[in-house]
């Protein structure tokens, strides 16, 4: 019989001693239960279940890795790791209750099959694959209470379903006493003890767990993106720590030595409350219990107490002495509530413990811990005070009673007094308890009660922006685009034209190029003495001055003539140039080059996407002061497609050629190979060069024009602002595709690239190292690479870059709104809203961020909280390119 595994499994752990973990079957992720039964009659789908029943399973694991060695983490991480945690739980004492309700629901239908049903879903808890011992603990109460609803039924069926829950129980008690060592070493987070108690079995379990879950993407899915620590500061003159002091909220630190206050959260419940008060009256100990205002009860349309069973638990808790206090209506993460909705969390409970207790405390607990300043002044209007805690029983996410109290112990031993946070929903914080109070008792320890005014005793702007350490110094940027199609006695091109429009769009339009300043010679005008004019005459007349910039661009026909001295000379072929009069119709390097050394302007990089050969090349070297050194030197520097007899490979995405699509990449981002915001010449040749030649015939070449004097043409990419949404494009699947293979070939920062030079030759290319930049600024580039492969639909990368974005820059919005779109986009819609939810808070006026929000609500079947951001949307934006959208969505509601 199934029910015999589980007792198997607890021999075979007792019997193996220090053996690795006891993990069933095999190391594949636990198998759901079977979705309907194998009954005679109608089968029963307990589907719904199942899937609730695994949901519970990955919180639980997910709430143990990220208390695992949580004493190592710094404050703020430990911090945001206990209120997730919290979260989590009470995520999973919520899905706890919906399949309890469905069980007995169940269990009352009648329904032929219901026993079968539910052996299929203890099947899964007694043998399911893939689960370790530990993992079973994660059903004990709701088993519990299974047991407790069919002791209700008297008929032969439930009898034998009684049974084997109850051997099932006894099992999981066996399990807890085997793994209790264990644990307690993984969840007593203080001072080591002198000898290290081995821990193989929980530490196979847990090094499992770390191969599905990482605590870092836990709390990202929770919203929260840890920040890189602070340099520290140097050490400040010793001065006497003054006296603590707590002003409004109580957190129990100005309690008399050896005094504590003993809290319990989330209650009351239907068997653990009382129990837990019964405990305290033989120790003498006061108490205050804060409720969850739902667990006592509703407020009808007239705001009158309709009270349930929970409210007879409280006048019980009430008559034995004990404080009872507000702990919410919902347990919602009330720092992320504001106005009605927020005053009502506090008030309505506060309404329901008054119809409990007309002396009701003053006394109120934020759920988590998490509040914000709306909610403090709620409080304060209301007439009510804060109090927090400064010791965690940990007893949410700790499985094992001795455990939880040999923590409290160490922490109160640390602390010296203090309020002890506890909750009153669980079995082993009843178990726990005896022994916290035996210690506490025989150490000599005091616990206060709240006499209705005290415990006995009494008690970021944001940076300023940070401006770039060095620029790149140019007054003028000028562009000379041409691009020839249409030959008159030369094949004709299909790309060459929509290549140098679109090098011409995103010099005006990524890099600032004025529109005037870049001119423009497509085909028929792109003759020889157009192009030759364009440098003399209009770069003339235009008034080109030493401290300018000029890129040359030329897409088209490119060819080499052998002279007599063997010697290669390369041209660019103009629209009139006739193929048998070369040497008079195209344009020499030679004449290219003599043009570079005559311009006046600072730095001049040459680009062509034509194949020839015949040019001899220089190279200059770079140094960590590259900005300020680069400022001296001139610069004349070139890029060609390809060398002799080589054909520019077109077909590239959207229109281009290999060559000008790849170009265009590198200048999109992906040629700042130092990570620093800068594209220099080398590292887009570092870039573009080894690039191409994986993926075509070309062999791009690259150096100094003869007369440069190691000078590097600089792009300095602009700052990003793009807010991601549903209306953002993403490349073509063939654009996806190629991007992947020439990212292949991308040079890492320090990586030298050998790539050919014009005269058929090697030259190393080692990009300049990265200027100093603020964390600000990386930041933002991280943010920028993140929507480079957000477009490229590589989630997973982009998701990273966006992390790193929030890490240098907690309160980057962009950057908080991009990850949620990320999530969104992958239908995770949770996390999509939380990362939203955080956009929203750290810039309130950025419309498309609650349009995102409104999304990812309605995807997530929130509809009111839909409602509000849509709403919130029209009002910053009533005339925004999405407010027909909103107001469609809202009807829709």
């Amino acid at each position: 019989m199934k029910r015999k595994v589980l007792y198997y499994v607890v021999f075979t752990v007792a019997a193996a001693g220090a053996a690795a973990g006891s993990w069933i079957a095999s190391l594949k992720s636990p198998s759901a239960p079977a979705a309907t039964a194998p009954a005679a009659g109608p089968a029963v789908d307990v589907s719904a279940i199942a899937a609730d029943l695994q949901t519970m399973l990955a919180s639980y694991r997910k709430i143990i890795v990220l208390t695992q060695d949580e004493a190592t983490l710094p404050a703020d991480e430990r911090a945001h790791a206990n209120r997730i945690g919290q979260q989590l739980f009470h995520e999973n004492q919520e899905r706890i209750g919906k399949v309890d309700a469905a069980l007995a629901q169940l269990l009352a239908s009648n329904k032929p099959g219901r026993f079968d049903a539910l052996g299929t879903l203890l099947d899964y808890v007694e043998s399911g694959e893939g689960l370790y011992d530990a993992d079973r603990l994660a059903f004990r109460e709701l088993m519990q209470s299974l047991l407790a609803q069919v002791a209700k039924d008297s008929s032969l069926p439930a009898i034998k379903l009684h049974k084997r829950i109850s051997e099932d129980l006894d099992a999981l008690a066996e399990i807890e006493r085997n793994y209790e060592k264990e644990i307690r070493a993984v969840f007593g987070r203080f001072e080591s003890r002198s000898i290290v108690l081995k821990r193989e079995k929980w530490d196979s379990y847990v090094a499992y767990l770390k191969t599905l879950y990482r605590r870092d993407n836990i709390l990202k899915e929770y919203g929260v993106v840890m920040p890189y620590p602070a340099r520290p500061e140097a050490p400040a003159p010793s001065t006497p720590a003054p006296a603590p002091v707590e002003d409004g909220e109580i957190f129990g630190k100005t309690l008399p030595k050896k005094t504590v206050v003993l809290t319990f959260d989330d209650g009351p419940h239907r068997r653990y409350s009382e129990e837990i008060a019964a405990i305290l009256k033989q120790y003498n100990a006061p108490a205050i219990f804060f409720s969850v205002g739902r667990n006592i009860g509703t407020l009808d349309a007239q705001g009158k107490a309709r009270l349930n069973g929970g409210a007879d638990v409280m006048r019980r808790l009430k008559q034995s002495g004990y404080v009872l206090a507000n702990h919410s209506f919902s347990h919602a993460q009330l720092s992320k509530q504001t106005g009605d909705g927020l005053k009502a969390e506090i008030l309505n409970t506060d309404a329901l413990l008054r119809a409990v207790d007309p002396q009701r405390s003053s006394l109120f607990r934020f759920p988590y811990g998490a509040r914000n300043r709306e909610g403090l002044q709620a409080l304060a209007n209301a007439q009510l005070k804060s109090v927090m805690w400064n010791i965690d029983s940990l007893d949410w996410a700790d499985p094992v009673p001795s455990s939880i109290a040999d923590r409290v112990l160490r922490t109160v031993d640390k602390e010296g007094r203090g309020i002890i946070l506890f909750h009153d929903i669980h079995e082993r914080t009843v178990k726990a308890l005896p022994a916290i109070l035996d210690r506490l008792t025989a150490e000599g320890y005091q616990f206060a009660g709240w006499d209705g005014e005290t415990f006995k005793v009494s008690d970021a702007a944001a940076p300023a922006p940070v401006q770039r350490t060095a620029a790149t110094g140019y007054a003028n940027s000028w562009a000379i685009v041409v691009g020839i199609d249409k030959y008159q006695k030369w094949p004709q091109l299909q790309y060459a034209v929509r290549d140098a429009d679109g090098v011409g769009q995103l010099l005006v339009q990524k890099f600032g190029f004025a529109p005037e300043r870049v001119i423009t010679l497509r085909n028929e005008q792109a003759t020889r003495s157009g192009i030759l004019a364009a440098f003399h005459d209009r770069l003339a007349h235009g008034n080109l001055q030493p401290n300018d910039r000029i890129f040359v661009f030329f897409a088209g026909h490119g060819a080499t003539r052998k002279l007599s001295s063997g010697r290669d000379l390369g041209y660019i072929v103009p629209v009139d140039a006739d193929p048998n009069n070369l040497a008079t119709d195209a344009i020499p390097m030679t004449e290219i080059q003599n043009i570079a050394e005559s311009l006046p302007a600072k730095h001049a990089l040459f680009v062509m996407d034509a194949c020839y050969s015949g040019l001899g090349l220089t190279r200059g070297a770079a140094n960590a002061s590259f900005l300020r050194d680069n400022a001296k030197r001139l610069g004349r520097q070139m890029l060609t497609a390809g060398g002799t007899d080589q054909l520019v490979s077109d077909g590239g995405p959207n229109g281009h050629s290999v060559f000008t699509w790849t170009l265009l990449q590198g200048l999109g981002g992906k040629a700042d190979l130092n990570g620093d915001g800068l594209i220099t010449g080398t590292e887009l040749a570092a870039y573009v060069a080894p690039a191409v030649s994986s993926v075509s015939q070309q062999t791009p070449a690259f150096g100094s024009l003869p007369g440069s004097e190691g000078g590097e043409f600089v792009f300095e990419l602009p700052e990003e602002s793009e807010f991601l949404n549903t209306s953002t494009a993403q490349l073509s699947n063939d654009a996806i595709a190629l991007n992947t293979r020439l990212d292949a070939q991308a040079s890492t920062p320090a990586a030298t690239v050998v790539i050919k030079d014009l005269q058929g030759g090697e030259t190393k290319l080692v990009a300049p190292a990265a200027v100093p930049v603020s964390n600000r600024q990386k930041a933002q580039r991280a943010n920028d690479q993140g929507l480079l492969l957000y477009k490229e639909k590589q989630y997973a990368q982009a998701e990273a870059q966006f992390t790193e974005a929030l890490k240098l820059r907690p309160n980057f919005a962009l950057a908080a709104n991009n990850l949620g779109f990320v999530f969104y986009k992958q239908e995770r819609f949770a996390e999509a809203a939380r990362w939203f939810e955080n956009a929203v808070k750290m810039d309130p006026s950025r419309a498309i961020a609650h349009m995102n929000l409104g999304d990812a609500y309605a995807r997530g079947g929130e509809k009111e909280k839909a409602k509000g951001a849509y709403k919130t949307y029209l009002e910053l934006a009533p005339t925004g390119s999405g407010a027909a959208y909103a107001k469609q969505q809202l009807e829709k509601m």
